[in-house]
């Protein structure tokens, strides 16, 4: 793992901002928390001509217009999220535009595949041309830095992914009953996610941990308004009239209700075919919840510790095994129990910790790449 070590604001005095950053989204929760150091300023989304406040795809300022235009009020351009939105050669015109306002230009590289998309060529080639041009790149996993070394020959910074679980924010008391429940959410059935398998999957390991004498149901969620109408159909009749299954179609949660939902299992399970990173997996982690991933990605390096083990997507075996390993682990900690609010409040603080140094390190990034610029 490369560390960045973090330097002092240039202008501690004055208690002004010493760099000023547009992230591309500067809205989402992961961008303002891993900017979030003294004498950072993160420029707000320009608005979406059309869209509702908050929406901040297709993003405006990741465009070469928009950046000349804009070229004294910034000096670094960090991308996240939203390259998907444009075509071929936008990226590269918008490196050499931030280039030539004196932006240091910086990518996190999130997905290496990009779960949202049936198609990965349009998105491999948008990373062909972001890796190589851009000044520093970051990363969450050292699976995917050396993945990304391996590919283009560079290195990434690798730093971790931020506590979802807001500050202050308790997840709802859940009572610990004699069921043990095994969780999964499809979401809306996006390309990453294989709903009809990974249900089936499922409800197979359940019933193999039944006969065992485990006392396990499995809980699949959706969304009513998916993607593919025919997986949903897929799904319903894979969980219907099962004894030991229960599907609940529902919109999405607000935070509050979310949280409660997923500190109610025992275990949740990744459903995804394809991937990289999870910030699912993160609000798990927060909230005590160990998870099964499956072999793919780099969702196993998100985490060092027994709150995570591996199954082989549609493998009822593998899956089955890594259950019983996160229902017996060391920090299996039953829903709505004391060991599992001490576990939520030890990860508390320990995120305290990481996500100020994670912070910091974006910081330093930022000033050190804003000198060799300006040099």
């Amino acid at each position: 793992m490369t560390i960045v070590t973090a330097s002092a604001p240039l202008d501690e005095m004055s208690g002004a901002p010493d760099v000023r950053v547009v992230a591309v989204p500067a809205g989402h929760p992961y961008v303002q928390r891993v900017t979030h150091a003294a004498g950072i300023e993160l420029l707000p989304d320009p608005p979406v001509a059309g869209a509702a406040e908050g929406v901040w795809w297709p993003p405006v300022a990741l465009d070469p217009d928009w950046i000349r235009q804009h070229a004294d009020r910034a000096d670094i351009l960090h991308v996240h999220f939203g390259t998907e939105s444009f075509p071929a050669g936008h990226l590269t015109a918008c490196i050499d535009a931030a280039h030539a306002a004196g932006w240091a230009v910086v990518f996190t590289v999130h997905d290496l595949t990009h779960p949202q998309l049936a198609e990965q060529g349009p998105y491999a080639a948008q990373l062909d041309e972001l890796i190589p041009r851009v000044d520093a790149l970051v990363t969450l996993t050292a699976g995917a830095a050396a993945e990304v070394h391996e590919r283009w020959g560079r290195e990434a910074v690798v730093l971790p992914h931020p506590a979802i679980l807001r500050e202050g924010e308790t997840p709802s008391v859940v009572a610990v009953g004699e069921e043990l429940r095994i969780g999964m959410h499809l979401k809306d059935l996006r390309p990453g996610t294989d709903g009809p398998t990974s249900a089936r999957t499922l409800i197979a390991a359940v019933e193999r941990l039944r006969d065992e004498g485990h006392h396990a149901v499995a809980e699949i969620r959706m969304h009513r308004s998916v993607r593919d109408h025919d997986a949903r159909d897929e799904v319903r009749a894979a969980v219907a009239g099962h004894p030991y299954a229960v599907l609940v179609e529902q919109g999405r949660l607000p935070d509050a209700a979310l949280n409660t939902a997923l500190g109610g299992l025992d275990v949740c399970v990744l459903p995804y075919r394809f991937g990289s990173h999870s910030g699912w997996l993160e609000l798990c982690w927060d909230l005590g919840v160990p998870v099964a991933v499956p072999d793919v990605g780099h969702f196993a390096d998100q985490h060092d510790d027994d709150s995570i083990a591996r199954f082989h997507p549609g493998d009822v075996k593998t899956l089955a095994a890594a259950l019983r390993t996160l229902l017996s682990g060391d920090e299996a900690a039953r829903p709505g129990s004391v060991a599992r609010a001490d576990l939520i409040e030890a990860r508390r603080d320990s995120r305290r910790e990481q996500d100020a140094g994670t912070a910091q390190a974006h910081a330093a990034l930022y000033r050190r790449l804003r000198s060799e610029r300006a040099s």
